[in-house]
């Protein structure tokens, strides 16, 4: 491929990219040609360009560039839309919409049954009423400090207000073990329901059994033979072999714990049981307080009746003076509370609705770290309650696009 240049000097010059290839200098009458210019726009390089300009070798006419080559849109094969990607957040216009028809539109179909609990962000906290049976959010408040009674009972009058106002009455609230709920819930709704999510008393009293558990680790530990180091003697020989066992018995526990705490045992699980708690008796009379307990979560029983078994429990748990100080939690007036939905099959037993929304807002915060402030955490849960209010509607969207497609 050769190509002239055509010099002020008057005299053309050959060019070739052919290597031990040369061109015969063109005289002087020879036909001018037109000076190659880069043009100054950006252009993207085709497949077999090599060099960015306006005019090319072979041709004596300028090359345009190919549709699409230089990032325009040329067409769209999609009727939805275009994407929101990189545009402006709108919070703030989530958070003005959250007004009175937010709440006419989620309160239409209200179970009666709440699940309200409070999330703390550094210097902030965010109150929250879930419907237990929706999953919808309801109302939220954040505040700039802990909460207190009065932040709550403020907090759970703006709800009961909104209720009264359309009508509506609320039949059970479940919250966590939290000592600020019981007073504000007795003064704004009065002799409502009020349950303690079973998760977190189950979840506190698991924590006791391991740490009774991990104290007889210790103990044995401190039962092992002093033997120097290096291999036994024919005299130490028998106390190396304790050491062995009972360092053999620590790491079985160790390893096996959870199975003191396992709501449901398989056969072989059971029989490891066993074998680890050989001469340990107070261990297996904790696992069998443990099955007690989670057998007073059984919906096929009455209050009243996990009531009575809870006393004799407490009784029988006083006898092991070992066991007594680990399972304190078993006193606490909060695992009566926990017992309250046995008498109403539609009380949920855990406030897993609101807890599901609290664990969204933190994995959201992992991507969007701006949302530290208090502006932009209200602003970014009234976006998320915006989006689970149009979720129905979306699903039905979808549900008939698929419809249409299949035919």
């Amino acid at each position: 491929m050769t190509w002239a240049i055509w010099p002020p000097t008057g005299r053309g010059i050959g060019l070739s990219l052919i290597r031990n290839t040369v061109a015969p200098v063109a005289a002087s009458t020879s036909t001018s040609t037109c000076r190659t210019w880069q043009i100054p726009t950006v252009t993207t390089p085709a497949g077999l360009s090599l060099w960015r300009c306006g005019w090319w070798s072979r041709t004596a006419c300028p090359i345009d560039p190919h549709p699409g080559t230089c990032g325009a849109i040329t067409a769209y094969s999609s009727h939805s839309p275009l994407s929101r990607t990189g545009w402006k957040r709108g919070g703030k216009r989530a958070a003005d919409r959250i007004t009175e028809d937010y709440l006419d539109g989620v309160l239409a179909d209200f179970s009666g049954y709440i699940a309200a609990d409070e999330l703390y962000d550094g210097p902030y906290c965010v109150l929250s009423i879930v419907d237990n049976h929706r999953f919808t959010r309801l109302i939220y408040e954040v505040l700039d400090h802990n909460p207190t009674e009065e932040d709550i009972t403020k907090f759970f009058t703006r709800f009961h207000e909104a209720l009264k106002a359309r009508g509506l009455s609320l039949k059970g609230i479940t919250t966590d073990g939290s000592p600020l709920y019981p007073k504000p819930i007795a003064q704004v709704f009065g002799p409502v329901p009020h349950q303690v999510c079973q998760f977190h008393v189950i979840a506190e009293l698991n924590k006791a059994v391991l740490k009774a558990v991990a104290k007889v680790r210790r103990q044995l530990k401190a039962t092992l033979p002093k033997i120097g180091r290096g291999r036994p003697s024919a005299a130490n020989r028998k106390l190396a072999a304790r050491k062995k066992r009972i360092e053999a018995k620590i790491t079985d526990l160790f390893d096996h714990r959870h199975l003191f705490v396992q709501h449901h045992l398989t056969p072989g699980e059971r029989k490891t049981l066993q074998r680890i708690t050989r001469g340990q008796p107070e261990l297996r009379s904790l696992r069998q307080i443990v099955d007690e307990v989670y057998r007073l979560f059984d919906r096929r029983c009455r209050t009243d009746t996990a009531l009575a078994k809870l006393a004799r429990l407490r009784q029988r748990v006083r006898r092991f003076k070992r066991l007594g100080q680990a399972l304190k939690k078993l006193f606490s007036p909060t695992l009566e509370k926990a017992l309250t939905f046995l008498d109403d099959s539609l009380l949920p037993a855990t406030s897993n609705a609101v807890e599901r929304g609290n664990r969204r807002h933190r994995k959201m915060q992992k991507t969007i770290y701006s949302v530290r402030t208090g502006p932009h955490i209200s602003q970014r849960i009234a976006m998320d309650m915006l989006r689970d209010a149009q979720a129905r509607g979306r699903l039905h969207t979808i549900q008939m696009l698929h419809y249409d497609r299949t035919g």
